[in-house]
Formats: C-alpha cells, structure tokens, sequence
C-alpha cells in the first residue's frame, strides 16, 4: 500500500531519486528541466550523441556539470554533486549511483543496447523511445522481472495518458470498449523535407516531425497501448474518421458491433476537439447506474464517453519515474506480448533494388495492424525498416512484408524482435 500522496512521499524522502536521461532532444530537454521542480529527484548525469548539445543545454538550464569520458569520471562528478555529461550513453546505463534510467534517444539498436545494459545492472527503465518500447517490448520487460526491477513506457504521452483513463474507467465498472487518440493532421506522404517548415516551427528534428505528421507514432503508440491492455484494432491503421468534436464519436464507429466481438479496439478521431485530447469509450447496461449517469448528463448509454482534453509530456512524466523507482510500478507495459505492431507500408512506388529509410523517411509509413495468436505476421516491422534492399517492386501504399526485403536475422534489432516474439508469446492470456 503507497503511502501518501506521491508529492509528499517525495518531500519526505531522506535520498533523491537518481535519475540519467540519454537523449537531449525535445524530450530529454524537457525532462532536465522537469526534474529540479519535483522534489525528491535528481537528474545527476545526460548523454547525447551530440556533446555540445548537451552541454548547451546544461549551461541553459544553469547546471553545474563536468563532462565525462569514461566510468570513473562519471562517478566522481556525481559524487562531486556535479552533473555528469557524457557523449556515450553506456556510461549512464552502467553508472552505479544512477537508480533510474530514461532513454529519450530517437535511436533503435543504440537505444535497445542502452536499456538492456540498464536492466542488467538493476536499474529502472523509462522509455521515452517508443521505437524500442514497441520493438522489443516483451524481451526488455523479461529481462527487466530476471532482474528485479521495473520497465515502464513514460508518461505523458498520449498512450499513458489514455491507460489513465482506462484505468479510473475500468475501476469505476466500466468495461471498456474503445481506447482513442485525438490527432490533428494526417499526411501519409510526408518526408523529411516537406516536414522542414513545420519542424522548424516546433523545433524537431525532419525525420522525428515526419513521423508525427505521416502517421507512424500515433500508430507506434496505439501498440504500445494494446500490447499493455490486450486491445486490437478493427482495420490496420485503425479507421480514424475526421470529426470535429470527439462527442461525435458515436455517430463515427458501430459500438454494438465492436461490443459484440468482446474485444475492446484502439483508434483515433482525425481533427476533432480538444486537440492534444484523449478518450476512451466505456460500457455500462446496470439500470440504476444508466439512470444515474442520466442525471449526471452522461448520456443515456449503454456506451459512455470519457476524455481529457490535454496530455503534457514532460511535465506529467515525472511521475511514473518515481512511481516506478519507488513502488516497483509500471504504467504501461506489454503484459500481452507483441498483439500488435506497427508494420511499413509505400509511400511511394518502390522499385526493386531500392533501400528502405526507416521510421520518419522518404520510403515508408507505418500501421498499426493486429498479430496472430503467436505474435506474428507477414508485415515487416517500420521499426525494422531501415538500411534494407528491397527484392521486389512494391506499389505506393503496398504493404512491405518480410520475404519483400533482404535481412540478416543476427543483425542486433532483427535478433531482439525475434527474441520478443519468442517471449512476448508466453504474454498472450
């Protein structure tokens, strides 16, 4: 049983949770600044490929730091009360005064050796790289339970905002029935250079911006979600319809017919208000509850709509840090195993011979798409997609399957996804 609320817990700590970031992008930026106003945790060391954006950063922020090359050095300018900045992100990850680490890279098998180091050296991971969550989900949270400490997909973000919802919802007798997102614009066919206005405006790296824009993180994050609540989806990409308020999502998708299947769905409303939002769809038939949620302006039922009309990234992030450092707590996790995954789909006509660009690129998009009882499907993983040969002609909006592409399966990220379809099987209830 916790004890208290989590502000004060924190207040009332005799030692600060310890925490390393690698990663000083827009989320890894943020975060720093985060952690000094919540009482009780403290950023003692970052990591970015890009040294001298992380030293930039930290002299902003008015942090007293040393950079660090190796170990030792790390170590001494923590034990110094300096900040440890390192251009080498296994540093963070084997540091033995860091109790918790967050990996906020836009890397795949950087990232992935990242957390692995992490978990084998008992500590907490936080992932705010999506990429790597979804892709090696199943064998990270394995390793994570082998060594006795605590995997966990960061808040703040739309897919830990909505498990919120779902849980309040859930707790309070509904049964869900839909998860959903809110997105304000789709283009499948954007790449890094039509995104160039747009990211400039948010400051966003082009590829990180187009995958935003094209539709592959809503979809990355839809997965996340299902893999952790056993949620599926009724078409890949989901159906997504353009609405303009998210009250009229019952007039958008059959909700008697998905009720009927029993198996709740993830989705999306294309443009709706509140932007930023979140909902979820939940199902009640007791008659004195329909009656009192009646009066409560809830609507008449058996389905009801719940949302909230925000989700704040960093700001709301902190907290399942410290949840998940002090109470062993995950948020999101895929207790069931890779259900979905996100699979790389043309944006273009491809020609035999041509090289696949990954997550954010000029080749592919990504969508959501269910898996079989085993984990598995033909489609190539977006998060898989990049420096492959294509072995045939793919049509725009074709869908790029495994046999499609050449691979080596000891490559490191194909290894750890073949690995976590072997682990995530066992997550199927």
């Amino acid at each position: 049983m916790r004890a208290g609320p989590m502000l004060d817990r924190l207040k009332q700590l005799d030692k600060s949770i310890r925490i390393a970031i690698i990663g000083i992008g827009s989320m890894g930026r943020s975060l720093l600044y985060q952690s000094p106003i919540t009482p009780g945790v403290q950023c003692v060391a970052i990591a970015d490929l890009d040294i001298n954006r992380a030293i930039s950063f930290a002299e902003r922020m008015k942090c007293k730091y040393r950079v660090s090359h190796d170990l030792e050095g790390v170590h001494r300018a923590i034990r110094e009360g300096l900040m440890a900045v390192c251009e080498d992100g296994d540093l963070l990850a084997r540091c033995e005064l860091v109790d918790a680490l967050v990996e906020s890279s836009s890397s795949i098998n950087a990232a992935a050796v990242f957390a692995i180091t992490a978990l084998e050296h008992r500590k907490h991971l936080i992932l705010v790289n999506s990429e790597i969550d979804l892709t090696f989900g199943p064998y990270l949270l394995r390793l994570a339970q082998d060594n006795g400490v605590t995997y966990t997909s960061c808040d703040g973000d739309q897919h830990g905002v909505i498990k919120h919802l779902i849980d309040e919802i859930q707790l309070w007798g509904f049964d869900l029935v839909m998860a959903g997102n809110i997105k304000g614009f789709l283009d499948r066919y954007s790449d890094p250079v039509k995104i160039i206005p747009e990211a400039d405006i948010r400051n966003l790296g082009y590829k990180m911006a187009t995958a935003y824009t094209d539709g592959t993180k809503l979809c990355i994050e839809m997965a996340l979600l299902a893999n952790a609540c056993g949620l599926a989806v009724t078409v890949p990409g989901m159906q997504g319809p353009r609405a303009n308020d998210v009250h009229e999502v019952f007039t958008l998708f059959d909700f008697d017919s998905i009720w009927r299947r029993r198996e709740p769905v993830v989705d999306y409303l294309l443009g709706a208000e509140p932007n930023g939002g979140v909902f979820a769809v939940g199902h009640c038939d007791n008659p004195y509850q329909m009656a009192m949620l009646s009066y409560y302006k809830m609507g008449s039922g058996p389905f009801y709509l719940f949302y909230r009309p925000y989700h704040l990234c960093h700001v709301e992030a902190i907290a399942c840090i410290a949840e998940a450092s002090l109470d062993g707590r995950s948020l999101l996790q895929p207790d069931w195993g890779l259900r979905t995954n996100v699979y790389a789909y043309a944006k273009r006509s491809l020609r035999k011979g041509e090289r696949l660009d990954g997550i954010g690129g000029f080749t592919c998009y990504g969508l959501i798409d269910n898996n079989d009882l085993g984990g598995t499907n033909d489609g190539l993983p977006i998060c898989l997609a990049d420096d492959l040969l294509l072995k045939r002609d793919i049509p725009r909006d074709g869908k790029i399957r495994m046999e499609d592409v050449n691979y080596d399966p000891r490559r490191l990220d194909f290894d750890l996804y073949f690995k976590s379809l072997a682990v995530g099987k066992r997550g199927w209830r």
